[in-house]
């Protein structure tokens, strides 16, 4: 026992040395144990504080008395001289369980044991020593039961002194340990079981000796020399062992093996992490109809959940069309042209140096694991790579150089399928984690890349259908009139930012009869294909009527009523005819922003215009107003997508327009592309339709 933990009483005995003395409330003191001595005739002699305790006379009562008279009753007394002349005789001792008289009349069961003594005189004693037999056997049955459930019970127990070291264990701690209880005791914690953070748990073991407040339920993680290859887990309790006088034993330990609940518990959480992360991938993928956009969206949701570094690659024949194309792949078992889109890393690293670098074009040969991963249609895993199998990863040996310097180790690519139809791949390395991939690793890479694959199909095909729209939306653009007379020209067409489909706006200069010219600028609502057809029907018809060189106003009814056919398509637009002779033009206005009006010596303005109804919606009043313009005046034609923004008001945005076109320019073609530079805002989702025309004379 630590010295420190052990109460000491201490007694000066004739000048000499003190005597550490028990405290009260030892086991003696539980069971009472009375002695009696009697000497050869019979007589009480001596007589102990506990035999007056347990038999009610005092010392002066039992002294000198003959004990078979105090004690006996009158039937049992000729067996009691019997038992004592056996004792006296043949010094044999005896033990069991007899029936006295107390002071008080009564009869108690005592146990007794008794035993002859001699003095150095050569005199022979008989000393009785008692009990009461229900406090004896209450404490044999505690004592029995104790010992049965400490050695049956399958929770790990063990007794720590003051030192921590084992005192005791039961033979389930000797299973878990993996060590015999002669390997144990003796030996302190961190020496015979170290549970996980010694440290720690000797820190607490010392605070609970220290307190006398329990410890219960510590979750403790380690390995033992049962199985030093395997984690466990344990729960760990303390509780502080104190005699009946409070003076500190040392520890009880219970230890209960719960590997199988913290394993379930781990993968429960693992379960719940990926769950999380597949609902966090149907959010983050697919945002946009952008391909390269969706593609960085899932390499980086990939990091570093799933993946140290995500690659994302498409097949170059998705790329170019369902026709295929230049650098379309062999056949289904041959090489493949693979074209990278994205790639993440959760930290940085050499190996991303090692992967293809975004719109780069890649060879790669059949026996590469991406290039069987889409010609098959299946995950493909190496779990552990070796040397070999990185130079089937990397597109070179530099490339497999720069891998296993980057550590990789664990490698993973999953086919991204859309429709039936393989696009690509997921590629995964692992190399600061250590853990390799495994089955789940695949069945998660696995939804990730069929959510994604959805997503990139879809912008795949967004990105044909919006450049198939491009060219058609520019194939219909008009080109410059070589004569105008009495006007300079300039214009710009910009399409919707990349991820939004193609717009409806337009432009048209056309020339007239009499020297007049047509200036027309309309946006149809809507967007994709069908928008720009009906911009291609409405802009048809517009040469069409002004060839008839109908009032503007009479334009826009005609083309209103062509609209309407058009049904659910409605559209604005702005028809201007310039009569140079007159230095005059007719305006009508079908719903349109207004036209900015710059003339020198003067601000900048919005012609007040009435603003009739959209083209489609039928019924409205449309009328033609006149302006005269003189030399070196411009006039500002555009749609909205130039001046509209989601976070600023128009008549916000109007007024810089305006403030715009204070300063002149030295042509405008300077000028368009400063308007455009200041006002265009990157990710608009409209495209812009801009003309602008100075007056000669």
């Amino acid at each position: 026992m630590g010295s420190a933990d052990v109460f000491r009483a201490r007694l000066s005995v004739n000048g000499r040395a003190d005597v550490p003395l028990s405290p009260p409330g030892g086991l003696l003191d539980v069971l009472g144990v009375a002695a009696v001595v009697l000497d050869a005739q019979g007589r009480i002699v001596l007589w102990s504080p506990q035999a007056e305790e347990l038999l009610g006379y005092t010392a002066q009562e039992a002294l000198g008395q003959y004990a078979a008279q105090l004690l006996v009753a009158d039937e049992h007394l000729d067996l009691v001289l019997q038992l004592f002349a056996q004792v006296m005789e043949s010094g044999e001792s005896w033990e069991g369980v007899f029936r006295v008289r107390h002071r008080d009349g009564t009869q108690r069961l005592l146990e007794w044991r008794n035993m002859r003594l001699q003095d150095d005189l050569g005199a022979f004693y008989a000393l009785g020593l008692a009990t009461d037999q229900a406090t004896l056997r209450r404490v044999e049955q505690d004592l029995a039961l104790s010992l049965r459930l400490v050695d049956q019970s399958p929770i790990g127990l063990a007794v720590l002194d003051t030192d921590l070291r084992y005192v005791s264990v039961n033979p389930a701690l000797e299973r878990l340990g993996g060590l015999s209880a002669e390997e144990i005791l003796g030996r302190s914690m961190r020496e015979a079981l170290p549970f996980g953070d010694a440290d720690a748990l000797e820190a607490a073991m010392r605070q609970v000796l220290r307190t006398g407040k329990p410890l219960l339920d510590r979750y403790v993680l380690g390995r033992t020399a049962a199985d030093p290859d395997t984690e466990q887990a344990w729960s760990v309790s303390l509780y502080r062992l104190e005699d009946p006088g409070g003076r500190v034993l040392g520890l009880a330990v219970s230890v209960v093996d719960v590997t199988d609940r913290h394993r379930a518990a781990t993968e429960a959480e693992r379960a719940r992490r990926r769950l999380a992360l597949v609902a966090d991938a149907s959010v983050r993928i697919g945002t946009t109809l952008d391909l390269e956009q969706t593609a960085r969206e899932l390499a980086d949701v990939a990091v570093p959940e799933l993946a140290d570094i995500a690659a994302v690659d498409v097949l170059d024949r998705v790329l170019v069309g369902p026709d295929g194309g230049p650098g379309r792949a062999s056949g289904d078992d041959g090489p493949v042209l693979i074209r990278a889109l994205a790639v993440a890393s959760a930290y940085p690293t050499v190996a991303v140096e090692a992967a293809d670098r975004p719109s780069e074009l890649a060879r790669y040969d059949a026996d590469r694991l991406v290039t069987q991963c889409v010609n098959t249609g299946r995950p493909v895993m190496v779990s552990e790579l070796g040397t070999q199998d990185l130079t089937k990863i990397a597109r070179n040996v530099e490339a497999a150089g720069l891998l296993r310097e980057a550590g990789v180790h664990s490698y993973l690519a999953v086919p991204l399928i859309a429709r039936g139809e393989v696009l690509g791949a997921l590629d995964l390395k692992r190399a600061r984690n250590p853990e390799p991939f495994t089955e789940d690793d695949v069945l998660l890479a696995t939804e990730f890349a069929s959510r994604a694959a959805v997503c990139i199909d879809n912008a795949r095909w967004y990105r044909q259908q919006r450049e198939t729209a491009l060219k058609l939306q520019r194939s219909m653009l008009p080109e410059m009139p070589q004569h105008l007379v009495g006007l300079e020209v300039a214009s710009r067409y910009q399409p919707a930012r990349a991820g939004s489909e193609v717009g409806g706006d337009w432009f048209d200069i056309i020339p007239m009869n009499r020297e007049r010219t047509a200036l027309v600028v309309g946006d149809v609502m809507g967007s994709g294909i069908n928008a720009a057809t009906v911009m291609g029907r409405l802009r048809t018809a517009t040469q069409t009527l002004t060839k008839l060189a109908l009032d503007p106003a009479v334009v826009l009814r005609h083309l209103d009523e062509i609209t309407a056919g058009l049904d659910p398509y409605f559209a604005t637009c702005m028809y201007v005819a310039y009569d140079p002779h007159r230095a005059q033009c007719n305006i009508a206005n079908a719903g349109h922003l207004p036209p900015v009006l710059v003339r020198a010596g003067s601000a900048p303005r919005l012609l007040d215009l009435p603003t009739g109804t959209p083209l489609g919606v039928g019924g409205g009043v449309l009328r033609s107003v006149t302006v005269g313009l003189d030399p070196g005046d411009l006039l500002v034609l555009y749609t909205d997508g130039l001046v509209e923004t989601r976070d600023q008001d128009i008549d916000v945005r109007l007024d810089t327009l305006l403030g715009l076109l204070q300063v002149p320019d030295a042509s405008l073609e300077d000028t368009c592309d400063r308007l455009l530079r200041a006002l265009r805002q990157p990710d608009t989702p409209d495209d812009v339709a801009l003309l602008i025309a100075r007056v000669t004379g």
